[in-house]
């Protein structure tokens, strides 16, 4: 039985088949990719995001990649509009929407239209609260969030300071946490109508695995290199786009922090722990479909599971 739907979205955490499955999926479906990660929109970041490379797109045109300089500060509101204008565009021409990428909060703006606007802010209470992330430490202080705002929390990297901090400020100020504002927006209907699949391995280990080979294979195709030339553009440390895993543990490397073994080595933890709340926030989804490989997806498997999506999803124009 077939079901009629505006969007799309693949999802789920790192080193799953996104990209390939959104590509041979939207080859069959007459589609475009709108990708959904926080990282892949900064130019110059190509290996450390995994960015799709003109080959893994196979002609398919991809959407909010390298829309952004990495010295810029990019919101998830940003994000929305923008995303939001590339799904009526694709639309418009008569074509499917689908979305690609592992960020919950990119994927829930576009597809619910978070009135980003409606929660307070103070800068006085913002300056403290950042003070406090500071003395606390990013684990820590995404901790204390988990406390009060365990959704939230579960989505944002500890290194995220300005969401964690964010959602923090939104609590002190209302005495509500951003969820329950995002779950306030979300009683309106959502913008799109969504088919969300999530990929996963059937065992956590080869995840996993994969994870760590994924992280090697990035040092190896030249990441010190590609961090060494945006520190030398000038996207500084502390910019958000330096906070995105394997940028934050190369750069403290090549400032002689760590040796590129123990930067590796956190690289593969950070991922591990990322993919993990990743998951957690999907199972907390009660509209998300599942596919869980048994082992690393070839071109037959990518190509049957994009055969029984055309096959069960339509999506309307």
């Amino acid at each position: 039985m077939t079901s009629m739907y505006d969007i799309l979205v693949i999802t789920g955490p790192t080193a799953t088949g996104k990209t390939a499955l959104a590509v041979a999926a939207a080859r069959r479906m007459n589609g475009e990719v709108i990708g959904a990660d926080s990282m892949q929109i900064y130019r110059g970041m190509d290996i450390g995001t995994a960015k799709p490379t003109p080959d893994e797109m196979r002609g398919v045109p991809h959407h909010m990649i390298d829309v952004a300089d990495p010295r810029e500060s990019f919101s998830a509101a940003k994000y929305a509009a923008m995303a939001d204008a590339c799904a009526a565009d694709i639309r418009a021409r008569g074509k499917a929407v689908l979305l690609a990428g592992g960020t919950g909060l990119y994927i829930d703006g576009l597809l619910r239209g978070t009135d980003y606007a409606a929660a307070p802010s103070d800068p006085a209470v913002r300056r403290a609260i950042e003070a406090e992330y500071d003395a606390l430490g990013g684990e820590a202080f995404r901790e204390k969030l988990a406390a009060v705002d365990p959704d939230r929390a579960a989505m944002l990297h500890p290194r995220d300071k300005k969401r964690l901090v964010r959602a923090w400020e939104v609590y002190a100020l209302t005495g509500r946490t951003i969820t329950w504002h995002d779950e306030r927006s979300r009683s309106a209907p959502p913008r799109y109508r969504a088919y969300t699949l999530a990929l996963d391995y059937a065992d956590r280990q080869a995840l996993y695995r994969r994870i760590d080979e994924r992280a090697r294979a990035m040092f190896d195709a030249g990441l010190v290199d590609e961090v060494r030339r945006l520190l030398a553009a000038g996207v500084g440390p502390d910019t958000t786009a330096m906070q995105a895993i394997g940028y934050k543990e190369v750069a403290a490397h090549l400032a002689g922090a760590c040796s590129l073994d123990e930067a590796i080595d956190r690289v593969c933890r950070a991922s591990r722990r990322y993919a993990k709340r990743q998951l957690t926030w999907l199972r907390s989804r009660p509209d998300v479909h599942w596919l869980r490989w048994d082992a690393q997806p070839d071109a037959a498997a990518i190509d049957a599971a994009a055969d029984a999506l055309a096959q069960s999803v339509i999506l309307t124009a």
